[in-house]
């Protein structure tokens, strides 16, 4: 482990364009380790644990999604990272789009996305969101998400993560209820964003890697958009949880380094 202002991370392999591994609110990055030491055979794979996650300390003040991204960048400018993929767990896929936006393709070439939403919101998803921010809903509603995540899951890796996620309380999960909503109010389909790139002139080849929902409509949509957007790639992973990067670590990095092979 090793730290640089407010933000610890891990660091192996060489290579670039190097892998930035960033994990969703209110977990650690070790959901990357199996998937890290596997990328790290060849490329410089860096995780990151966000402030006031993992071991990463608290500013002791309040903040958001725009924070987490300027953490991001100062960690690849302190890191003299030239080209970055930002490899983006659920909602950090926020925080690579912004690096994308904002380092520009240069030093940003592409993206991952891991076990998104990136044809919008489900129905129900704002009401849940919106509970997580309630003193009085909160604990019921980050049960029912743990339900939601471990159903048909008996990878012993991915349910022990559930499980440290348990440790966040009150004003991080009500902190990533906020967070998400905003974004999603903001920008409602993420797609749509990245198709916003294109059409500037900066195309960002993106891949979505992911196991849930298993319901075909959801992967047929992806692949349709696919089919009229070139610079977009999904592909669906042989595991049952909201973590296949820890249920499937080998066939994730797999995805991962057939993307890259494909876009340079």
């Amino acid at each position: 482990m090793q730290s640089m202002t407010t933000t610890a991370f891990s660091d192996s392999g060489t290579g670039e364009p190097a892998l930035l591994f960033m994990p969703g609110w209110c977990g650690g990055r070790e959901v990357f380790s199996p998937l890290l030491s596997r990328t790290a055979e060849t490329r410089r794979s860096v995780s990151v644990d966000w402030r006031g996650h993992g071991e990463s300390p608290s500013a002791g003040v309040d903040f958001g999604t725009d924070e987490l991204i300027d953490d991001a960048i100062e960690l690849v400018d302190n890191l003299q990272l030239d080209q970055v993929v930002p490899v983006a767990l659920s909602h950090a896929g926020w925080v690579a789009l912004a690096l994308r936006r904002r380092l520009g393709p240069e030093r940003i070439p592409a993206v991952v996305l891991l076990d998104w939403m990136p044809l919008g919101s489900p129905p129900g998803f704002a009401e849940a969101l919106n509970a997580l921010q309630d003193p009085q809903k909160w604990s019921a509603t980050r049960a029912q998400l743990f339900s939601l995540w471990s159903a048909g899951v008996d990878s012993p890796d991915v349910l022990q993560y559930i499980d440290s996620m348990s440790a966040y309380g009150f004003p991080m999960w009500s902190r990533a209820g906020r967070e998400v909503l905003r974004s999603f109010a903001a920008q409602p389909t993420p797609l749509a964003e990245f198709a916003a790139l294109a059409a500037s002139g900066s195309p960002c080849p993106t891949a979505h890697l992911y196991a849930q929902p298993r319901d075909k409509s959801y992967l047929s949509a992806q692949q349709a958009f696919a089919t009229e957007h070139e610079w977009f790639h999904v592909h669906r992973l042989p595991a049952n949880s909201h973590f296949p990067c820890l249920e499937v670590p080998a066939e994730t990095a797999s995805a991962i380094n057939n993307f890259l092979a494909s876009v340079q």
